[in-house]
């Protein structure tokens, strides 16, 4: 609300642009004015009420007209201790003998004025899963020096509840939004007086998954023995940030990372689309009795949700007697026996197959971990020529597949059924991709290979899309419908594909004979 006022003063050049301030009856108000001033510069503060419209001039003094007003100056500060409608009006600022003259309008409403809370209302925003905290604004607050006005602490009220509310979420969740008023109280000459403010909490689904230590699990003990050369504790976690890492703490002190000392800690971690595995390994050089003593924590710490914590403990193992001595060098006997002879039998099998058409071949015989098969899409939701390459891509480079093409790795030249059946005879697995159009071998040769499929057991895995899913198996071919019933099914649901699809059909294939090709990254 803006308001024209007379020039009172001739000298002085009066601002139209005045600050609005909103208030409820019963709570404490704070002016502050905006002129630059020291200790020894005089406010000249005026008001200028709208029941009668008078001037009065208050110099920057403590009189029993400002006690009657329940108002104080301090400074440049002018405090209104429990706002009515009396106090509602037009106020100005300015420093003796200043050209400058600052204005504030001040509106007091009702206590239960639905137009006051939301003209002062607040937002913010958190994240499901993540640590959130709500702070009470500070506008227009009494200075900390202000003399006889002590700060009494800080309550939480959430709307529609009656008892004190916490302010701070470790993890937040959906039913922690709502609207929040905090209410400040301050002492004054023995009584209380309050300001109170709304705080509307917004809460959004987080951006990324829950980061979580893997292994060890809380309280585990691990059996060292003492003098041990090189023991190893693994810290693994998983994350879904950049930015979160995990490390070792012994009791209250940070483990070093020097390779130097009896006692360090190693950390590497491979990324996958999204996901971040972390490891950070514990090493002793040479288990000793204070080592035994000691309690050992792996932190997650992390920038979008509160920091974990897994705490182990060392023991030294117990000594063994001395039947379990015999039984135990009776077992190592027979266990190399057995490894011998497993290892010239796989030798043998090995020299006999390791190369085939100039293809290495695992021990199992086959050359590939999986063929990727195209079949015709009933509807047009099929994987294009880009998602069939950015899926065979990502399975040969980022999670270290061996991966049979058809347009790459037959020979030109064959028989399609009989190029197709190589293929299968070839690999581990065979993946479905349904494909828009219908690309070359396609689903023409599924109606000649389904049966030896079935008949030779070979695992399958059926991609299907959102769209393949949502229609009736009748519509496949017959052909197709047998496959999906002997196979496992993964759903597509548009590029870049999902972590949950990628999970999924590592899940149904068989392990790489290859580790990934991504190197470890270190923290600097």
């Amino acid at each position: 609300i803006s308001f024209v006022f007379p020039l009172f003063l001739a000298n002085i050049n009066i601002s139209l642009n005045d600050t609005n301030i909103n208030t409820k009856t019963g709570e404490m108000v704070v002016l502050r004015c905006p002129q630059k001033h020291d200790s020894d510069t005089t406010i000249l503060w005026t008001n200028q009420t709208r029941q009668g419209m008078d001037v009065t001039s208050i110099l920057s003094t403590q009189s029993a007209v400002l006690s009657q007003m329940d108002m104080l100056l301090h400074g440049h500060i002018l405090v209104i201790l429990s706002a009515s409608l009396s106090h509602q009006g037009n106020y100005s600022c300015s420093a003796r003998n200043a050209s400058r003259r600052f204005w504030f309008s001040l509106i007091v409403y009702e206590p239960q004025s639905r137009e006051y809370e939301e003209r002062n209302r607040y937002s913010t925003t958190c994240y499901t899963q993540e640590s959130c905290t709500l702070y009470c604004p500070t506008a227009n607050i009494p200075a900390h020096d202000t003399p006889n006005i002590t700060g009494r602490g800080i309550t939480w009220h959430k709307e529609g509840e009656t008892v004190s509310t916490p302010h701070d979420f470790p993890s937040a969740v959906e039913r922690d939004g709502g609207i929040y008023k905090c209410i400040r109280s301050f002492l004054y000459d023995g009584q209380i007086y309050n300001m109170s403010f709304s705080v509307m909490l917004e809460i959004q689904k987080s951006k990324y998954g829950k980061s979580e230590i893997i292994s060890p699990h809380q309280n585990d003990v691990f059996h060292i023995d003492l003098g041990e050369f090189l023991s190893v504790i693994e810290c693994k976690a998983v994350a879904y940030s950049d930015y979160d890492v995990v490390f070792w703490l012994s009791e209250n002190s940070f483990v070093d990372t020097d390779e130097s000392l009896p006692v360090f800690y190693n950390y590497s971690s491979t990324k996958y689309i999204d996901e971040v595995n972390m490891t950070a390994s514990l090493v002793f050089k040479d288990v000793s009795e204070e080592d035994l003593l000691k309690k050992y924590t792996c932190k997650l710490e992390s920038d979008h949700q509160q920091s974990s914590f897994i705490t182990i403990s060392l023991a030294e193992k117990p000594q063994p007697s001395h039947v379990t001595l015999t039984v135990c060098s009776v077992c190592v006997v027979v266990s190399m026996v057995v490894i011998v002879v497993v290892y010239v039998k796989f030798k043998i099998d090995a020299n006999m197959g390791e190369v085939n058409n100039g293809f290495f071949v695992f021990l199992d015989g086959r050359s590939y971990d999986a063929f990727l098969m195209c079949y015709k899409s009933i509807t047009d939701g099929g994987l294009s020529e880009v998602d069939r390459k950015c899926l065979a891509s990502t399975l040969e480079n980022e999670f270290g597949y061996s991966i049979c093409l058809y347009d790459r790795d037959v020979l030109p030249g064959q028989a399609v059924a009989d190029a197709v059946l190589d293929c299968i005879e070839k690999s581990r697995a065979v993946v479905l991709v349904p494909s828009f159009p219908d690309p070359e071998p396609g689903s023409a040769v599924l109606s000649a290979i389904h049966s030896s499929l079935v008949e030779r057991k070979t695992r399958l895995i059926f991609i299907n899309t959102e769209q393949t899913e949502a229609s009736t198996s009748g519509s496949f071919p017959e052909a197709l419908q047998l496959l999906s019933k002997a196979g496992n099914s993964v759903t597509w649901k548009g590029r870049p594909p999902s972590t949950s699809f990628w999970k999924q059909l590592r899940y149904h294939l068989p392990a790489p004979q290859q580790t990934p090709k991504i190197p470890n990254t270190h923290p600097l």
